[in-house]
């Protein structure tokens, strides 16, 4: 059973968990911070995945620290909420 939130292009989200690179984001190192948990971005395309066509990826534009609109990172719904996260700190495990 899926329990992620599901968007829509131009819905207004925030990372629900530290995002980090998978090594495939051009100009970054796997492992690399991407977006902190609780930051705003913007939904701009949604699509899924080839072999699972019933999981939505969303192409998702993060603020960096100037709140200027970063790179496209592709993050599955369990990634993303709506709710606004008031503390940005990393999740523990």
């Amino acid at each position: 059973m899926d329990f992620a939130e599901r968007f829509q292009e131009g819905d207004l989200v925030y990372a629900s968990t530290d995002l980090l690179s998978d090594g495939q984001v051009p100009g970054t190192q796997e492992g690399e911070l991407l977006a902190r948990r609780g930051t705003r971005g913007m939904v701009v395309k949604v699509g899924h995945i080839e072999a699972s066509p019933e999981v939505d990826v969303y192409l998702v534009r993060f603020e960096d620290e100037q709140q200027e609109l970063g790179p496209v990172l592709g993050c599955l719904g369990t990634e993303l909420t709506q709710r606004e996260l008031l503390e940005t700190a990393p999740q523990q495990p």
